[in-house]
């Protein structure tokens, strides 16, 4: 344990990471198998960030929008992945308590921008299929760009908010995180002062940023049900759906890994199952969400071919 002294006391200068495994022979298996998945998620998300560029059938808000998320996505297995690859062919998995409130914060940057984006994206379906005549006005260039500024304010609000909360406290015994990241649960856990503040600004932003645009989400998408459903073609119901499903199963991979992530925060040990629930939130999502917006999306796939194809 590496410990400074200040005072009569004695701090954590360093946090060691006990990452996915402590088998050693299991490691350059994970390292090449999370490589890949890594490559990827960066492969995947700027293929549909270049098709989006490229293709002016895609210059839509809505793919505006997921040309954004695909950034946050690359951004966020970026703060957790590569750190976990040098652990994996390293016997040193310590991590110094400067880069460890680093990671937190943008993790937790990117992962609220994406929550937050996610509503926006929501708002723009509700307004596309109940709204169509005034689209255009409603979801204009300039509201667009306000839009994602106005989640990464937000987003940036509250993990500078977190980070500085957490930077109060005093780590002055173990120091070992049972997690490949450091996160919040895990640092509470590990603190010798109070958290009672950190756990309640906690669980302020779980209501601000994670129960607030879920709710708005579901209430957008009971508005774009009832407006589907009252299409006499169902051919036209078809499509009206089809350009919601995406959006609807990455809603529910992104929420259903987050809640599962924060809601124990009382328990007294971190278990495996909290990294099983880390990798789905930091490497699944992020992955599978360029293969979630393409398989069903003919514009998509075609701007792909093009420009995979394209010398």
């Amino acid at each position: 344990m590496d410990l400074g002294a200040s005072g009569n006391y004695s701090f954590v200068t360093k946090f060691v990471l006990l990452g996915l495994t402590e088998t050693r022979a299991l490691q350059p298996v994970l390292f090449v198998i999370f490589l890949l998945a890594y490559v990827a998620t960066i492969g995947g998300n700027f293929s549909i960030v270049a098709a989006i560029i490229i293709e002016p059938k895609l210059h839509t808000p809505m793919y505006f929008f997921l040309g954004n998320l695909s950034v946050l996505d690359v951004g966020c297995i970026s703060v957790t992945v590569p750190a976990m690859l040098t652990h994996f062919m390293s016997n040193d998995r310590s991590i110094s308590y400067r880069a460890c409130l680093t990671q937190l914060f943008f993790f937790h940057l990117l992962a609220g921008a994406d929550c937050f984006l996610l509503t926006v994206m929501a708002y723009d379906r509700y307004l596309a299929i109940c709204k169509p005549l005034t689209y255009s006005t409603h979801m204009g260039w300039g509201i667009q760009k306000a839009l994602v500024g106005m989640s990464c304010v937000f987003s940036f609000s509250n993990a500078l908010t977190q980070a500085v909360a957490l930077s109060t406290l005093q780590f002055c015994g173990p120091n070992v995180i049972n997690h490949f990241y450091c996160d919040l649960p895990q640092l509470f856990q590990l603190s010798c002062s109070s958290t009672q503040l950190n756990e309640l600004l906690l669980f302020v932003a779980a209501a601000f940023m994670g129960v607030a645009p879920l709710l708005l989400i579901m209430v957008s998408y009971a508005h774009v049900v009832a407006a589907v459903l009252r299409i006499r073609s169902a051919e036209g119901r078809k499509k009206a759906f089809s350009t919601c499903s995406s959006h609807l199963t990455v809603v529910g991979i992104f929420y259903g890994t987050g809640v599962f992530s924060y809601m124990r925060l009382g328990s007294v040990e971190a278990s495996d199952k909290d990294k099983g629930i880390g990798i789905l939130n930091t490497v699944v999502s992020p992955m599978l969400n360029p293969l979630i917006y393409s398989l069903r999306n003919p514009d998509v796939q075609g701007a792909l071919r093009r420009v995979l194809l394209r010398r």
